[in-house]
């Protein structure tokens, strides 16, 4: 029983968390973005989803829901922002989230992306933990934003 055991971690290495070990980050290509808060990327010889970690944008193309006040201006900004560039992607300590999509911190060159979509108004921070590591960062530009009125802020009903 234990041989099998053995056996089903080496042929489904996911079952058991093995690929999701390695580097604290990665350099990827970015293929294309999904919406808002979501991007595909191409890196070591895969494509990945990766959702950035803390933010979470008006949704555009969720199965079942309408298109959400704002969502389709976080969406262009960030097709416009990261689509074909290569970003840098920090992994959370939880580094999947249920739908299989890496969860990452993204880079563009200086530009930390996820604050930059907090700080512009176009994201509401979203805390899970462990990966809360710029919870308070985040909570303070969506804060600033929001008393400024920037972007859903002050275009969306509350």
């Amino acid at each position: 029983m234990l041989l099998l055991a053995a056996a089903l971690l080496i042929l489904r290495p996911w079952e058991s968390g093995e690929r999701d070990r390695g580097p604290a980050s990665a350099r990827a290509f970015v293929t294309r973005a999904v919406d808002g808060d979501t991007i595909e990327v191409r890196f070591g010889g895969r494509t990945e989803d990766v959702r950035y970690i803390g933010v979470d944008t008006p949704e555009t193309v969720k199965p079942d829901t309408p298109v959400q006040c704002f969502g389709p201006r976080a969406s262009a900004f960030n097709h416009r922002l990261v689509e074909g560039r290569r970003v840098r992607l920090v992994f959370g300590v939880e580094r999947r989230d249920v739908y299989g999509r890496l969860l990452a911190y993204v880079y563009l060159g200086h530009r930390f992306v996820n604050a930059s979509l907090l700080r512009r108004g176009l994201a509401r921070s979203l805390t899970i933990a462990p990966n809360d590591r710029f919870a308070p960062l985040f909570r303070g530009l969506e804060l600033r934003a929001a008393r400024a009125g920037r972007g859903l802020w002050g275009a969306c009903p509350t």
